[in-house]
């Protein structure tokens, strides 16, 4: 179920308020990037830009319109309003699911290393490291997005993800990139 933070819902809210135009409400569409991030985008909405199979999200003062994709990626995210230093703005969260095959508690905690430590990490550089299988204390990743074909895939992988996951995980011993950084000229820019 999308969740919306109360500094969101009321952001969302006072901007619906105060908008020149009539605003019947939030759309929120959301699609896989092909380093399997998210990337989100919002938008305020007339009467005649609601489409038939939209799904509705009622809150405080607004309702949330998704279409049926994007409506699977924002089950579990979260909406949150920033306002900061480096400015202010919406930002939206996703947990990212632990491969169905693994299970057990040196997986999960490996997966929650990657997810809450690795991943926030790499993404400064559009990265993304996915966890592939845990086997006999070995943990095989996969690196997408801005890793893929990175110079620096391999400094990556021994000075950040396997310090934190040895760290947080001590019966690990060996962390294999299973990625294939040759796979076409530049992957990062196809």
């Amino acid at each position: 179920m999308l969740t919306i933070t109360e500094a969101a819902e009321k952001k969302i809210a006072e901007l619906v308020t105060e908008s020149e135009k009539p605003v019947k409400g939030l759309r929120i569409g959301a699609r896989l990037d092909p380093a399997q991030q998210v990337d989100y985008k919002l938008a305020f909405i007339a009467d005649d830009q609601i489409a038939d199979d939209d799904q509705i999200a009622n809150f405080a003062g607004f309702d949330v319109y998704m279409d049926p994709d994007s409506a699977d990626l924002l089950a579990e995210a979260r909406v949150d309003y920033v306002d900061g230093l480096m400015g202010s703005g919406f930002k939206i969260e996703r947990p990212r699911k632990m491969p169905a095959h693994l299970s057990g508690p040196v997986a999960e905690a490996v997966h929650r290393v990657i997810e809450t430590q690795v991943n926030p990490g790499v993404a400064s550089h559009g990265g993304v490291v996915t966890l592939v299988d845990v086997k006999d204390n070995k943990v095989f990743i996969q690196m997408g997005g801005g890793c893929q074909g990175c110079g620096q895939a391999d400094v990556t992988l021994r000075d950040g993800i396997v310090r934190m996951i040895q760290e947080a995980v001590p019966e690990i011993d060996e962390v294999v990139d299973a990625t294939d950084h040759a796979s076409g000229e530049n992957p990062y820019y196809q």
